[in-house]
């Protein structure tokens, strides 16, 4: 039973099956970069990272790459299998490309350089992304724990 403007907890909670299929994305796109030199870190961040994601969530990651022309298009996002492109849109010195799999996980990938992670100072749309929530998932340079300590209260 529910109390009015509550919503079920069947509601609210990711199956069992959509878990899994997260799962497999972030192992999936983790291993992708990690193989990659052009990669300087992976962050997952949103409702994933703070593990609070519902059915209708997405997979939300930062790339740091120090090659950004490689992602001018969907060519690199082939190799990961995530499905049709759905949109493409610039948030300052991120470029937000997101996907949709055929099972209608939406994956999006924000694509930026080190300076998206720059500590020193913190950026106020960047604090808010890592406070909101975020999961190191590849960091070979130590950027982004730099920058998650930077964002700690």
């Amino acid at each position: 039973m529910t109390h009015r403007g509550e919503q079920p907890a069947s509601d609210s909670m990711v199956s069992p099956e959509r878990a899994a299929e997260i799962e497999d994305v972030i192992e999936r796109i983790t291993r992708w970069a990690a193989a990659r030199k052009d990669v300087l870190g992976l962050l997952l961040v949103g409702s994933c990272a703070r593990n609070a994601a519902r059915p209708d969530s997405d997979i939300d990651l930062v790339l740091l790459t120090d090659e950004i022309t490689r992602y001018a298009d969907n060519t690199w996002a082939d190799e990961l299998n995530l499905g049709k492109p759905t949109r493409v849109r610039p948030w300052g010195p991120i470029t937000e490309r997101r996907f949709r799999t055929n099972t209608g996980l939406e994956v999006e990938i924000n694509i930026s350089s080190l300076e998206w992670a720059n500590a020193a100072p913190v950026d106020p749309g960047t604090r808010q992304v890592v406070t909101d929530g975020a999961r190191i998932l590849y960091d070979p340079g130590d950027t982004l724990i730099t920058l998650l300590r930077a964002c700690r209260p």
